[in-house]
C-alpha cells in the first residue's frame, strides 16, 4: 500500500512561443460513458505552437479518451477543445483538416507497399500529385524507411510499421500531430530507435505534437511539458525538469524491516526530514532537500534502522507520480 505526502500543485507556463495563440486549447473537457464511467473529468490545458506536450499516466487514466475527443472520434460530454482555433465539436472537419493522428492500433494496409500506403493517404487528403512524391521522399528519409517503401508492409518489423504510420500521418502536413502510445508493444531496441526518429523529426518539421505515454523515459526525452493524468484528472502539469525539481537533486531509497512509520520517525529524529517521504510496501523514498547522501546514511546508522537495501539516486517521474497519486506508475 502506497502513501503520499504533501502533493504540490505545479505551474503550467508555456515555454515555447508563449505569446502565440494556442495550437491546442482544452477547457473543462469531460467524458462520461453510458455505463457511468467518468473517463475524463474536467481537464484544462493549452499547448503552444511547436511544443511537444505529453499526457503521462497508466492505462485507464483517460489519456486515449482525451486523444479521441481531440481528434473528433469521441464526442465530449462537457467542455470545449480547439485545434488551431477550430472547435472539435462545432467544426470537426476544420479540426481534422489541421491535425493528424497515429493511433495505438495499426491502420496501414499490410497488403500494399509502404509507398502505396502513403500515396493512397495523400490522395485521400487532396495532396497535389506534383508535390506528393517529394513529400513521401522527404518523410521516408526523415523516418529512416526510404529503403522499405517498395516492399509490402506485411514484411515490415513492428518498429518499421510504426515509422510508416507516422509518415502516413504527416503526408497531409498537419499543424498538430497526435501520437497515442507510439512505442507500445515494441521491443526495447526498436523503441529507442523510434524515439530517436521522433526526436529527429521534430528538428526537421515544425509542428505541435501531443503524445500519450506510460513510459517515463519517453516523456522526459521528448516532451517540453508533461501533464500527469490520474483517474481522468490532471494532477500536475509542467516541464519534466520542474516536476522533478520538487523532489530535489537526490532521493534516498531504503528498504526497511518492521513498521515504516517508526522508521520514518527515526529518520526525522536524526535530522532527515520525512515530511515528503514516499512509501511503497517496505521501501521508503525520501527526498534529500537539505541533506547529503552521507548525512542520510549516517542518520540511518545512528537510528539503528535494520535495512536490507540502501541507495541514493536522482528522482524520476515515477517518484513524482507516486508523490501525487499514492501509487507507482507501473503498479497503477
Amino acid at each position: 500500500m502506497a502513501t503520499r505526502a504533501n502533493a504540490r500543485s505545479f505551474p503550467a507556463a508555456l515555454p515555447r512561443q508563449p505569446d502565440a495563440a494556442p495550437a491546442v486549447e482544452v477547457s473543462g473537457l469531460s467524458k462520461t460513458y453510458a455505463s457511468g464511467v467518468e473517463a475524463v473529468r474536467g481537464i484544462d490545458f493549452r499547448v503552444a505552437p511547436g511544443e511537444v506536450f505529453g499526457l503521462l499516466g497508466p492505462n485507464g487514466a483517460g489519456k486515449s479518451t482525451t486523444i479521441g475527443m481531440l481528434t473528433t472520434a469521441i464526442l465530449p460530454t462537457r467542455g470545449t477543445a480547439r485545434l488551431v482555433g477550430f472547435d472539435v465539436v462545432e467544426q470537426p472537419l476544420r479540426a481534422r483538416g489541421v491535425s493528424s493522428v497515429v493511433f495505438q492500433e495499426a491502420v496501414v494496409d499490410r497488403g500494399l507497399t509502404g509507398r502505396a500506403n502513403l500515396e493512397l493517404h495523400g490522395h485521400l487528403w487532396g495532396v497535389s500529385a506534383s508535390g506528393l512524391a517529394s513529400r513521401i521522399a522527404q518523410l521516408a528519409g526523415a523516418l529512416g524507411i526510404a529503403e522499405l517503401l517498395d516492399r509490402t508492409v506485411d514484411g515490415y518489423s513492428g518498429g518499421q510499421r510504426r515509422r510508416l504510420e507516422i509518415a502516413r500521418a504527416l503526408v497531409s502536413e498537419p499543424r498538430v500531430l497526435f501520437l497515442d502510445e507510439p512505442t507500445v508493444g515494441l521491443d526495447p531496441r526498436i523503441r529507442v530507435e523510434l524515439l530517436d526518429a521522433i526526436a529527429g523529426l521534430r528538428e526537421r518539421v515544425e509542428m505541435t505534437i501531443v503524445l500519450t505515454t506510460h513510459y517515463l523515459d519517453e516523456a522526459e526525452r521528448l516532451c517540453d511539458r508533461v501533464a500527469i493524468v490520474h483517474l481522468g484528472e490532471i494532477v500536475a502539469l509542467d516541464t519534466p525538469r520542474a516536476l522533478l525539481s520538487g523532489l530535489g537533486e537526490e532521493v534516498l531509497a531504503l528498504r526497511v524491516h518492521g513498521d515504516t512509520a517508526v522508521a520514518l520517525a527515526a529518520l526525522g529524529a536524526h535530522g532527515i526530514s520525512a515530511a515528503e517521504a514516499l512509501v511503497v510496501g517496505q521501501t521508503l523514498t525520501v527526498p534529500l532537500h537539505d541533506s547529503s547522501p552521507a548525512d542520510a546514511i549516517a542518520a540511518i546508522d545512528r537510528a539503528g534502522l535494520a535495512a536490507s537495501a540502501i541507495s541514493t539516486r536522482a528522482p524520476t517521474l515515477d517518484d513524482v507520480y507516486l508523490r501525487l497519486t499514492g501509487a507507482e506508475l507501473a503498479a497503477a
